[in-house]
């Protein structure tokens, strides 16, 4: 969250000149779970995981994968949230749920990770959340710096042994996030020279 991936989505998609998919941040659950309502993590992740099934399988059925589509979200990240949110009980249900689903999702070619610190992650977040403070309605409030050191540390390890297709890591601490054309074409010419295994790109500075 707060790498600015959508905006990257939406860009690689209009170079490529292909479909975009994205995700949909709507979860009737989520303002209950940032409040700690018992139940609440359960039924907000339930909500994600089906709403991004359905919005994928759509795709499937209609046959737009046999374009170039670019989505904001991998289907499979979803399992990082779980582990951390849900109890064993919840979790023993909902691995089952999506080990079900899971079948359904086409798999990509190819997966961008936006990797950076944990220190420069809560002070995007922090400068995001001033910036969009008098909005209405009110944001969602920010994760607290626990949880996002264990959720960044999560998606680490996650990406580590992440080996179901190409990825590309992209080490954003020093990245400008409004994803300009010259950032987006060094994206661009990282991922037209992959090829199998994970590969890591750290953007040059100055």
């Amino acid at each position: 969250m707060g790498l600015g991936k959508t905006l990257l989505a939406e860009r690689l998609a209009a170079r490529l000149d292909a479909a975009i998919v994205l995700d949909d941040g709507d979860n009737p659950f989520l303002a209950d779970f940032y409040a700690g309502r018992a139940g609440a993590a359960f039924q907000a992740q339930l909500f994600y995981t089906l709403a991004r099934h359905r919005q994928l399988l759509g795709l499937r059925q209609r046959d737009l994968f046999s374009q170039t589509t670019v989505c904001d979200y991998l289907f499979e990240r979803d399992r990082i949230y779980a582990f951390l949110n849900l109890d064993d009980n919840e979790l023993f249900i909902y691995q089952r749920l999506f080990d079900l689903v899971a079948r359904d999702v086409p798999t990509p070619d190819l997966v961008v990770y936006l990797q950076t610190p944990t220190e420069t992650l809560k002070r995007r977040l922090a400068d995001r959340a001033r910036q969009l403070a008098d909005l209405e309605p009110a944001p969602l409030p920010v994760p607290g710096d626990a949880y996002l050191t264990e959720l960044n540390e999560a998606y680490n390890h996650f990406f580590f042994h992440y080996t179901a297709t190409p990825l590309l890591v992209v080490e954003t601490s020093q990245v400008d996030l409004s994803w300009d054309e010259e950032a987006v074409g060094e994206v661009l010419r990282q991922i037209q020279s992959m090829g199998k295994g994970t590969q890591y790109y750290v953007p040059r500075t100055g």
